[in-house]
């Protein structure tokens, strides 16, 4: 073998090697792990430092055509009623940044609301993030000075992680999220207690349960 053809193989083998690196840095997605206690507002200090942007939709998508435990699959059309779907959703594992603040908003705002009530609220921080006149993440909704009171100087108060309500606060997140129940307040993007009239000059959507929606 001649010293042209022997350089010219290292130079192909090199330049393999290194398309197989670069392939396998480039693939995947990268979940921040979910923790429970006071949070602060991810949209300041801890997004900036790294970079990090968040959108309005999660960093890890759940995967379609999961199975419940009898092996069937879980979709909207499986379920007779939006309980069922809640019952299916698995909701242990890593959530993202996001997943998260859209669950924070659902329990402090509505866990003691029937789940389409729920869903109501979890509906409003999505339409407002994808609005493009609020920020354009779940996060940046909830933490935007101002709009929600469970909110106290850029933190989230702690969450008992293991509450029935916790669990489907974030079951509520993964079905309005992934749309597999229909909105029951489409395009609202303000709420308030039933039991308040602000006086809002603003297109009333639908009162589910005890808020009142409003475009």
């Amino acid at each position: 073998m001649s010293r042209k053809t022997r350089q010219a193989g290292a130079v192909a083998l090199a330049a393999m090697l290194l398309f197989t690196i670069a392939g396998a840095n480039g693939s995947g997605a990268r979940a921040e792990e979910f923790s429970t206690g006071a949070r602060a507002d991810p949209t300041t200090s801890e997004a900036l430092a790294g970079g990090v942007q968040f959108v309005s939709h999660a960093v890890v998508q759940p995967l379609p055509g999961e199975l419940r435990n009898d092996g069937t699959a879980i979709s909207a059309d499986s379920a007779d009623t939006l309980a069922d779907l809640v019952d299916d959703m698995p909701t242990d594992g890593e959530m993202s940044k996001d997943m998260s603040c859209l669950a924070d908003a659902i329990y402090f705002e509505a866990r003691g609301e029937p789940l389409k009530g729920q869903l109501a609220v979890g509906g409003v921080i999505i339409n407002r993030a994808e609005s493009g006149r609020f920020p354009s993440s779940y996060c940046g909704v909830v933490y935007q000075p101002g709009q929600f009171s469970f909110v106290h100087d850029g933190h989230i108060p702690e969450i008992d992680d293991s509450s029935p309500a916790w669990r489907k606060a974030k079951a509520i997140a993964r079905i309005a999220h992934e749309r597999l129940w229909d909105n029951p307040v489409k395009g609202a993007l303000f709420f308030h207690a039933a039991s308040v009239s602000p006086g809002w000059g603003r297109t009333r959507v639908a009162q589910v349960s005890h808020h009142v929606f409003y475009r």
